[in-house]
């Protein structure tokens, strides 16, 4: 009797990750994208399926493997991965989170792409890397016409092939931007790009992190005559030669582990050039514009996966004689994290209605606010909400310890928080209209809009300035468009009063059960 295993949870699967959410189902229909909605319920069962969530872990447990050389001695420079990795890529090509929105110009098909993006990611974030590149190298590419008009294609294309083979239909796009002695500072990349009397580039040097190094082309930055420039790196040259692309090594990360990031090493290398010469920066901004967004959808996509289990525990397992859903101190840390949660998702839905309305004035700021933020979150959430599972979500066969490890990724990809908090403060000064834009989403709600005024008015630092935009945002969202157990919950504790520095001090008088047969609705 011993070995009888009693008052243990049940593995979290076979749930659809879609109708349980009941947040993202509203934002759906609210941000434009309503005619997603059956799309979205078929994909949401297929990521929350036992076949799937078992890709992610096995994904994880085997990870990728760089192969240098052949056994002669020739450059090989190919990552393998396990089949898991490959299925999970698949799953998502298939279904366009890549390139949907440039193919389909619907009224929400941002919106629709990011809350198929985000279903995909509780199941396994890391593969999502290269999907996310893809579809935010379009809009770099578009400053130059004839790569995008040949590559544009091969990038839509819904097939996944990873194959390393010259002449592939379909394609995916990685990136290379930072190197040792720079990091976040670009300009001082050393990599420089020569011109050729054909008019391609050659480029030499070195990239400290390349973005999944087996993607089919790459958006790097070099130093040109003209200065910083932005090219374009195809794994193959256009006579059928592998590029000279050498995968020095493959980085041993805290997380994100299904996917590989390496340093690589040019050496007169085919490029092409993308934009004008010595505007790298602004052509390649394109993309980090839309991979920032990716990183708010990411940040919410962990908090979101790490709130289901802990509420999912929590519904099954008891202590004290009542199941921990109902036990008071444990329903007001759910709650607290659940007001969080749904916070992130609709600002990220949001965001990704104002790309579909080409409102860049609001995405230009809201984007940095929401990725500073959002990302900031994350790892103490992920932490409490582990923590609610107590040493069943500290070992490996949970997948708690990998979303613990994954959180701290999205507040330095594509910039840490003082480069973003930075960028928010440069376009406050340098584009005011983002500042009035956002100003005008937060007093929609005129307490919100009090309180960003309030500290606007006080000459704030850049963090402080960035995290009251971001808390007065989400506030004004779930005032409007939440219940108002939620609404209440997240403005007492972010906005008004501050409760708290820990998860779990809400209110007696907020209804946390309300709150979390909300959250993750049966």
């Amino acid at each position: 009797m011993t070995h009888e295993v009693l008052n243990q949870p049940p593995p979290l699967e076979n749930y659809n990750a879609y109708s349980t959410d009941l947040a993202l189902g509203e934002g759906i229909r609210r941000e434009q994208a309503a005619w997603a909605h059956t799309e979205l319920q078929t994909f949401g069962e297929r990521t929350g399926s036992a076949e799937v969530i078992r890709w992610g872990f096995d994904a994880n447990e085997n990870p990728p493997v760089l192969h240098t050389h052949d056994r002669y001695g020739h450059r090989r420079d190919e990552v393998t991965f396990h089949p898991s990795y490959h299925r999970l890529l698949d799953l998502s090509i298939q279904a366009g989170i890549h390139s949907r929105p440039w193919q389909m110009p619907d009224n929400g098909a941002h919106v629709a792409r990011i809350a198929q993006a985000y279903l995909i990611s509780q199941a396994e974030a890391a593969h999502v890397c290269p999907v996310s590149m893809t579809y935010a190298s379009i809009p770099a590419l578009r400053h130059q016409p004839d790569l995008a008009s040949e590559w544009g294609p091969r990038i839509a294309t819904q097939i996944y092939d990873p194959a390393c083979r010259p002449g592939k239909a379909s394609a995916l796009v990685g990136m290379g931007m930072t190197e040792k002695q720079g990091g976040s500072d670009v300009r001082a990349n050393t990599t420089r790009a020569e011109l050729q009397p054909d008019g391609t580039w050659r480029i030499t040097g070195h990239k400290w992190f390349c973005s999944a190094p087996m993607c089919d082309a790459f958006l790097v930055l070099a130093q040109a005559p003209q200065g910083l420039s932005c090219l374009f790196v195809p794994r193959w040259t256009p006579d059928g030669r592998k590029n000279t692309i050498a995968i020095q090594r493959l980085k041993n990360k805290l997380g994100n582990r299904a996917n590989a990031s390496s340093e690589v090493e040019f050496d007169q290398t085919y490029a092409r050039l993308v934009g004008e010469p010595g505007r790298g920066v602004p052509t390649i901004i394109e993309m980090v514009n839309h991979t920032r967004l990716d990183c708010v959808m990411g940040s919410a996509a962990i908090v979101r996966q790490a709130l289901v289990q802990a509420i999912h525990h929590a519904r099954h397992r008891k202590a004290f004689g009542k199941l921990l859903i109902d036990q008071p101190l444990m329903q007001s840390v759910l709650a607290d994290l659940a007001l969080e949660s749904e916070a992130a998702t609709v600002l990220m839905l949001r965001l990704a209605r104002a790309y579909d309305e080409g409102d860049r004035p609001f995405a230009r700021l809201a984007t940095a606010v929401a990725k500073y933020w959002v990302s900031k979150r994350a790892p103490a959430l992920v932490a409490e909400a582990l923590e609610c599972l107590g040493g069943a979500g500290y070992v490996e066969e949970s997948i708690m310890p990998r979303l613990y490890r994954e959180a701290p990724l999205n507040s330095i990809w594509e910039g840490s928080g003082n480069v973003i908090a930075l960028d928010v403060m440069r376009a406050i000064e340098k584009e005011p209209e983002s500042l009035i834009s956002m100003l005008d989403e937060i007093g929609a709600v005129p307490e919100m809009g009090r309180v960003a005024r309030r500290v606007l008015d006080g000459a704030p630092d850049a963090r402080s300035l960035t995290e009251t935009l971001a808390i007065t945002l989400q506030g004004s969202l779930l005032r409007r468009f939440s219940t108002q157990e939620v609404a209440d919950g997240f403005i007492e504790t972010r906005v008004m009063q501050k409760r708290g520095l820990t998860f779990g001090t809400i209110s007696n008088r907020i209804e946390s059960s309300k709150i979390l047969n909300r959250a993750f609705a049966a």
